[in-house]
This record gives structure tokens, C-alpha cells and sequence, in this order.
């Protein structure tokens, strides 16, 4: 007889980890408080950029639906606005794998249509702790992936990973079409990465949504500052505007090619703020069962390096060798909390660096970004660290190990680095 597990939550981890356990014989049930054609129809959920691991996790388990049609992305490029308004730093970084972002109204529908058509079982419902408490003892192991609502609350914050306690950043998305391309690089097609010193950030990312190709313009603004600024907007057409009105005055030189885009549709556009955090991983019922939290539940990182999806698809990959591991045994709260232990070996590397780039640049990370556009070496490596954050413990986190790495590629005389400026006077 095959083992019963409950998964709470159709986003990237929940689905993910259900097509896994699915495609292994186990019985799956997967609630979500949305259909399918609700969540198409709705609007948009994240930026989602994907890098290659993770979406190599997808294509193992023959997920990888929107790989011809969804436009690639091949570098990160930085800029780093100056005092004068201009760009004191401008490179691009070249990624060893190709990158992706799907919209994820288009994917998780897609996926949740697949997992009922192959046989596993959907429940739509919005899930309460009540809810819950009723329903886990019916399975074997009952995972929660929801992020939000009152499900979170079984898990307690783990104040001694958990630096924060309110958003570091406001938060503004628009997916449009229309952006021209930069004339710098036209055929190298990047995430735009621009800095603005005591502002916040935009990026920029090609994606794929419901009616085709776009690009995502998404905002990041310092608590307080005047990119925090979405509260009184109440109409897509009004975010867009201020979106091109904040471009034209902090990132001038993107805002030049944005100047005629129009939003991909009326579920475009998404706001909000919310406090990095992570949890611990073993939710208590009311009577006494236990669940186990995964992804954005238990590590909820800022998405100002991207990092969100790719530990999500990340934390169920994880957790699917964990339990086909585990074989037959009782899944209890020793299971629960060293299978988590394995994510967390990996994601306490994205978490403390996420963390750090919500403050202002140390000296030596800005003399690193600096040395990038002049040496390819150190532009590529940064981009790549998007794909395993873990190297930049190697290098970048560090003031010492930064300055010998600086000295090593300065010794070797690499090249310059992709859309550097020329040195001014």
C-alpha cells in the first residue's frame, strides 16, 4: 500500500514536490485555495527568475513546459547610480547556464492540470488550522507550502536566524510589453540589476506570461524613501505611471527604452512588504499532530537577489530524496527536523547573503563591484553566484578573502567586462 502525503500549498515547492512523490508511487493529495483557471485568471504572484539548477530540477521531473516559448536571459548586468544621476558603474556578468521566468499564473495552473491528469488528487479549499487539525491524521505525512495565512503561525520564528523583525523593502511590480533593448548589449539578454545608493533598487527581467513574451520592471524601495511610495495607487494603469515616473527620475538611462510600454494585462501589476524571517520547521495541531513546513513557509528571504523560486524548487528537491530515503519509517519530528537540517545546509548560504544585501554595500563589496567592469572574471562570477549563492562565501562576503581574490585576478590581467563604460577623467 502506498504512503499517504498531504500537501498544502500549489505554488513552486508544493507542486513541485507533489509531481516527485507522484511520479514515485506515493498517494498525493494536494490542496490549494485556488482552481486552476482562478489562478490563470488571476493576478500575477512573484518576478520568479530561475536559474539553471533549479530549472534543471524541473526538467528531471519532466516539468519544463515553457522552455521554447519562455525568452532566456544569459548575464546579470549591474549599474550603480552616481551622484550626478548617471551611471558609475555599468557591466554584465555572463551566466554558465541559460535562465528563465515563467509567470507563475501560467505555471502553476499548468502544473496543478498535469498532477490531476496523471492520477494525483486536488482538494480546492482554503485550509485552516482547524482544518488541519482534522485532516493530518488521515495521511502519513502532511507538508505545509502555503507561505501565507494563518497556517504560518504553527510555526514559530526562529529569532537567532531571523535578523529582522519588519519589511526592509517596499515592494512594486509591473509586468509590460514594449521595453526596447539596451543599446550597450543588444544581443546579450540579462536581468538589469540597477543600484541606487540610500533609494533602492530596480530590475528588470524578459519573462513569459499568460499572452506571450514580456518583461517584468520591479521595484525595491528603502522603507520611508521616496521609492515608498505604492499606498495610494488603486488602479494598474496609475502603478504603471508612477513606475515610469520613478525610472525617469533615479534609473534615467532605463527609463529611455521603457518609455512606451503598456501593461500585459489587468493582473499585471502586485505590491506589497513583508518581513524576511525563518522559521522553525515542525508546526504543532491543536491536538497534538505535527506538520512539516517547507520553502517561503519555514525561509522567507527579501526577493532583492532573486532567490525565492530557486529555493523553493530547491527545498522540494530536497525534501523528495528525504522521504524516498526515509523508506517506510514513521515520518516524525526527528525526520521532520533533519530533513529541513538538509535544506537549511543550503539555504542558510542565500539567506545570510540576501540579508546582507538589504543593507548598504560594505567598502569592499563596492571596490569587488567596481573591479567587475573591468575584469570579465569577476562580473561572470557574480552573476553565477545568483545560481549557487554558496561561492560568494568565497569571495565576496568576506573583506580578506575579497581582497586576495582581487588581488589574484588583477594579477592575471583578465579581460574587461561586458557594456563597461569608458574610465572617466
Amino acid at each position: 500500500m502506498s504512503r499517504k502525503i498531504l500537501i498544502v500549498g500549489a505554488g513552486q515547492s508544493g507542486l513541485q514536490l507533489a509531481h516527485g512523490l507522484l511520479q514515485q508511487g506515493y498517494a498525493v493529495t494536494l490542496m490549494s485555495a485556488r482552481t486552476a483557471e482562478e489562478i490563470r485568471a488571476g493576478r500575477v504572484m512573484s518576478t520568479q527568475a530561475m536559474f539553471g539548477a533549479a530549472l534543471q530540477h524541473e526538467r528531471d521531473l519532466g516539468l519544463s513546459y515553457w522552455a521554447d516559448d519562455a525568452p532566456s536571459f544569459e548575464g546579470i548586468g549591474f549599474s550603480l547610480a552616481g551622484p550626478d544621476g548617471e551611471r558609475a558603474i555599468d557591466w554584465a556578468g555572463h551566466l554558465s547556464a541559460p535562465a528563465q521566468s515563467v509567470d507563475q499564473r501560467l505555471k502553476m495552473s499548468g502544473w496543478m492540470e498535469v498532477f490531476e491528469a496523471r492520477g494525483g488528487r486536488v482538494i480546492i479549499h482554503g485550509v485552516t488550522v482547524s482544518d488541519l487539525d482534522r485532516l493530518a491524521p488521515r495521511y502519513d505525512l502532511t507538508i505545509v507550502a502555503a507561505g501565507k495565512g494563518e497556517l504560518v503561525d504553527l510555526f514559530r520564528r526562529d529569532a537567532s536566524r531571523s535578523p529582522y523583525r519588519v519589511p526592509q523593502r517596499a515592494l512594486a511590480v509591473v509586468y509590460v510589453r514594449g521595453l526596447e533593448r539596451r543599446a550597450e548589449r543588444p544581443d546579450l539578454p540579462v536581468v538589469n540589476f540597477n543600484l541606487v545608493p540610500g533609494v533602492g533598487e530596480l530590475f528588470i527581467m524578459p519573462a513569459l506570461t499568460t499572452g506571450g513574451p514580456c518583461d517584468i520592471l520591479f521595484f525595491e524601495g528603502i522603507p520611508g524613501g521616496p521609492l515608498d511610495c505604492w499606498g495610494g495607487i488603486r488602479h494598474p494603469d496609475e502603478q504603471l505611471e508612477l513606475t515610469l515616473q520613478l525610472m525617469k527620475r533615479f534609473v534615467p538611462w532605463e527609463y529611455e527604452r521603457a518609455r512606451h510600454v503598456e501593461l500585459t494585462d489587468w493582473g499585471g501589476t502586485l505590491r506589497g512588504r513583508y518581513a524576511p524571517v525563518v522559521r522553525y520547521p515542525v508546526g504543532r495541531l491543536p491536538s497534538g499532530g505535527t506538520v512539516l513546513g517547507m520553502a517561503d513557509v519555514v525561509v522567507a528571504n527579501d526577493p532583492i537577489t532573486g532567490q525565492g523560486s530557486n529555493s523553493a524548487s530547491k527545498c522540494a528537491a530536497i525534501y523528495l530524496a528525504a522521504i524516498l530515503a526515509h523508506g517506510i519509517r514513521p515520518y516524525d519530528e526527528d525526520f521532520m527536523r533533519d530533513t529541513f537540517g538538509l535544506f537549511w545546509d543550503y539555504v542558510r548560504y542565500p539567506t545570510i547573503w540576501t540579508n546582507a544585501m538589504l543593507q548598504p554595500p560594505p567598502p569592499h563589496a563596492v571596490q569587488l563591484l567596481g573591479a567587475a567592469g573591468k575584469y570579465q572574471q569577476i562580473a561572470d562570477r557574480f552573476a553565477n553566484g545568483f545560481n549557487d549563492p554558496r561561492d560568494f562565501f568565497s569571495w565576496f562576503m568576506d573583506p580578506a578573502k575579497a581582497a586576495a581574490y582581487l588581488d589574484e585576478v588583477a594579477g592575471r590581467g583578465a579581460p574587461a567586462a561586458a557594456g563597461s563604460p569608458a574610465p572617466r577623467d
